[in-house]
């Protein structure tokens, strides 16, 4: 109520209180024309009345007046109190940021003797934060005390509130929340057919034995649900401490079966949060498939809110994969081909030999089958290999009538198109995203180790980190449906091309199966000289490739860093060489190489000979690929790009060193 209208309503209840008087004094005097005894008597009464009423109402108001007096200074001592006793921080600050003054509390949080005019960022550093981000109120950590903080602005004050409590219970709230897991032997079934029935028993006690002391230490609940399989339960404190060894018994399985020829791999599968059971079940499962899908050993956490962290992975993945596989997928591509009005094949941004060779690895699988196929190939500038392979295709009629651009594909989309996507399961990185989220069936072929950003509902994943190309995994897909028919000569020498250029000759992430391809191949006509022509380097790309190599760093102990001074584009597969030819000299365990790409964007090409996982740290920049072979692409600088993958090395050879001082 506003001061006026107060007034208004003390005036009008005054008015209330007089009517009896008024009325008894215009009474007495109309009386006193017929009774002036009666009226006079009337007129003392009404008089006596109104004079005692006043004295009445002057001494209530001098003691409600006395009552407010008191109240007020009682409520005044009572803020003094509050402001100096009161378990609450108060901190008064000026225009600069200085303190101008502070509660005794302030002064026991902070441990001050005399805090007047220092900056408030030397009490603790959030405060500058919380008043430039103009932020209502932060939580903050001094000593082992939590404290929530109110921020004034109109009077410039922080008010602290005590929160240990509270946070302490939060804190213990989610240390008990339930954890489920899932552990599976990678290898078990290729471990029990290759050795005989004694060995077995052994390996198989030895690692029960390790995972049940493992159990039992960590306080899980551990339940074998197969011979290759467990079930897990825990609790978050117990996933904290998992976190923190980096899922040692990954190593210690590792380590007591490497005895063996096939030594025995775990692969974990988490899944936590504040969720349901059931989600928690399919967030294992959800886990365990990633983990499987980038190769086996290690650990994957994924959370409720979509963060997934990985631990291990830091060997090369053994070759797991079987024919029978190839053969379930080769017949599945069958039926999918023959359900389709037309296939599109399309692979990654900046083709290289493997995507281009498995495109048309596919496109040729589809013809067998029966369907029109058409390979989807970018319209911008490629590197001089592919240029080479395309210039080929040219001189071939009735091939480069199948090789669309992405605007020439898309009026061929319907309901029915069967769009198969190689080399990539990344929907940021393939050639055309309109093509991707236009066609309602996808079928993703790649060899590299799966991440998180993976496209959506594809009907068809065939994804096998153990394969050396995208181009090998093709190849076996149509030696199931060739029959008597062949391949072209370029058809293959493109197939070959791709898996030549992925595994640099024969030397990196090579298996039997990759000479078993390369040899039908051979047989269906891939002419190995041609395959020299499409990977042969010009003058001027070697000129360009020392360029970038000249301004090179050894960091970290054996990482070599080379940054291109220049500010012109350098294609992607130049950078890739760039990284190979680097890694060849002495002393370098790993190689990274940051140059502009033509899209504008920074790239960074990695590469090692096994020693350090490229892919996890290429992983921490958004990036991807192999423990050997990996890469990035960044909307920054190049210096930028630099010093991001300084702190992703960094934050590697810490976590690398941690996992050896806890084994």
């Amino acid at each position: 109520m506003h001061s006026g209208e107060a007034i208004t309503s003390v005036k009008n209840q005054y008015a209330r209180h007089m009517i009896p008087y008024v009325i008894g004094f215009l009474v007495s005097l109309g009386l006193a024309f017929y009774n002036i005894v009666a009226a006079i008597t009337l007129f003392m009464g009404t008089l006596i009345f109104f004079i005692y009423q006043q004295v009445t109402m002057r001494r209530e108001r001098k003691n409600w007046e006395q009552y407010v007096l008191s109240l007020s200074h009682q409520i005044e001592e009572v803020g003094k109190e509050a402001l100096t006793t009161m378990p609450i921080g108060i901190l008064v600050f000026d225009q600069d940021r200085r303190i101008s003054w502070y509660n005794e509390q302030s002064r026991l949080i902070f441990e001050l003797d005399m805090a007047i005019g220092i900056p408030l960022d030397a009490l603790h550093s959030a405060f500058d934060e919380l008043i430039e981000e103009e932020e209502d109120e932060a939580t903050i950590e001094v000593g082992d005390r939590v404290y929530r903080v109110y921020y004034n602005q109109i009077h410039q004050t922080l008010y602290l509130f005590d929160m240990t409590e509270e946070a302490e219970m939060e804190q213990k709230y989610v240390q008990t929340q339930t954890v489920i897991g899932i552990l599976y032997l990678d290898n078990y079934d290729e471990m029990s057919t290759a050795v005989d029935e004694q060995v077995r028993s052994e390996v198989n006690r030895r690692v029960t034995v390790l995972l049940n002391q493992w159990a039992q230490r960590h306080h899980i609940y551990m339940r074998r649900t197969a011979a290759d399989r467990f079930f897990l339960v825990m609790n978050e404190r117990t996933l904290s401490e998992l976190e923190n060894n980096r899922f040692s018994i990954l190593d210690e399985v590792r380590d007591a079966t490497k005895e063996q020829r096939i030594p025995l791999t775990l692969s974990i599968g988490i899944g936590c949060g504040e969720t349901t059971l059931t989600e928690l079940g399919n967030l294992s499962q959800s886990s365990l498939d990633l983990g499987l899908g980038r190769g086996g050993d290690q650990a994957v956490v994924k959370r409720h809110n979509g963060k997934v962290r990985f631990f291990g992975g830091k060997t090369n993945p053994t070759e797991k994969r079987t024919r029978v596989r190839a053969r379930v997928i080769s017949n599945s591509m069958r039926d999918l081909i023959r359900e389709s009005s037309r296939v599109l094949v399309m692979g990654h941004k900046n083709p290289d030999m493997d995507s281009l060779g498995a495109s048309i690895g596919v496109m040729k699988l589809a013809e067998f089958v029966g369907r029109e196929a058409y390979v989807v190939i970018p319209s911008g500038e490629t590197s001089v290999g592919i240029q080479r392979l395309v210039q080929e295709v040219e001189n071939d009629d009735s091939l480069y009538s199948q090789f669309l651009t992405e605007y020439e594909a898309q009026p061929l989309i319907d309901e029915q198109t069967l769009l198969v996507v190689v080399d990539t399961h990344r929907p940021s990185l393939v050639i055309s995203k309109d093509i991707l989220y236009r066609s309602e069936r996808v079928v993703v072929i790649d060899h590299h180790r799966r991440g998180e950003e993976f496209i959506e509902d594809p009907v068809l994943v065939y994804m096998e980190p153990y394969a050396s190309s995208t181009s090998e995994l093709v190849t076996e897909l149509i030696e199931y449906q060739a029959g008597s028919r062949k391949l072209s000569i370029l058809e293959a020498t493109s197939l070959l091309a791709g898996i030549m250029v992925d595994t640099k000759g024969f030397t990196l992430r090579t298996g039997s199966r990759t000479f078993d391809a390369a040899s039908f191949l051979r047989v269906q006509g891939a002419d190995t000289v041609l395959v020299q022509h499409f990977m042969r380097q010009d003058l001027d790309a070697y000129i360009e490739q020392s360029q970038i190599l000249r301004n090179t760093e050894i960091y970290a102990g054996g990482m070599a860093i080379a940054v291109a001074s220049d500010d012109e584009a350098h294609h992607q597969v130049l950078i890739a060489q760039s990284a190979d030819q680097l890694l060849n000299m002495e002393g370098v365990k790993a190689s990274f190489v940051i140059a502009i790409l033509p899209d504008g964007r920074t790239g960074i090409s990695a590469r090692s000979l096994g020693d350090v996982n490229v892919q996890v740290i290429m992983e921490m920049l958004d990036g991807g690929g192999h423990l050997t072979n990996a890469a990035t692409q960044l909307e920054v600088s190049r210096e930028q790009a630099n010093v991001m993958l300084k702190e992703a090395i960094d934050h590697y050879v810490t976590d690398e060193t941690e996992g050896e001082e806890l084994e």
